[in-house]
């Protein structure tokens, strides 16, 4: 584990600063509009630096159950990072319409099927479609250190059953998320 979580800045920089610039292009340098000057904008949120020993020993918090815990999302996000521990996790088929997702396997492995079409589809939620299956898509194993990048409008399905996962998941929104419902 401690091997694999030497590349993970790396790999997580390169994709937040890919996610960053897709989810929002901001002008460089100063430029005059209607005779006013304008510079860079100022960051919205402060930064977040998380060592592998941090991630390392949220994976472990994780473990006992099998849920997910945001380490970066919210009001007015276009992007949203957290961890991922599933075990035994049964297939639900998904097509997101506003997000794409990246997969990055921290351990364990997981029955991805990518493509095709969802059957029977319902949308519990607005752009947000589930199914049971997915008929014509192509079925992938993916492990420890794999990267994995789901377009929005792609049919996806993950199945943990039998075996134990570990994940960052990374979505980046086409616009950005509303406040909470109250």
């Amino acid at each position: 584990m401690l091997k694999r979580m030497r590349y993970l800045p790396a790999a997580l920089a390169l994709l937040l600063t890919a996610a960053a610039g897709a989810a929002a292009q901001t002008a460089s340098g100063t430029v005059t509009i209607q005779g006013a000057q304008r510079g860079p904008t100022s960051a919205t949120r402060p930064v977040v630096v998380l060592t592998g020993q941090s991630l390392e020993d949220l994976e472990k918090r994780l473990r006992p159950e099998a849920k997910t815990e945001d380490l970066i999302g919210g009001e007015g996000m276009q992007l949203r990072v957290a961890v991922t521990h599933e075990r035994d996790r049964p297939p639900t088929a998904e097509v997101h319409d506003a997000s794409d997702d990246v997969y990055y396997v921290l351990e364990g492995s997981a029955t991805l099927t990518l493509g095709g079409s969802l059957d029977s589809p319902t949308e519990p939620e607005p752009g947000e479609w589930r199914a049971k299956t997915i008929t014509g898509g192509r079925v992938y194993e993916i492990k420890e250190g794999d990267l994995v990048v789901v377009p929005r409008g792609t049919p996806h399905m993950r199945s943990t059953v039998g075996k134990k996962f570990s994940m960052i998941l990374i979505k980046v929104f086409a616009t950005p998320l509303p406040a909470p419902r109250r």
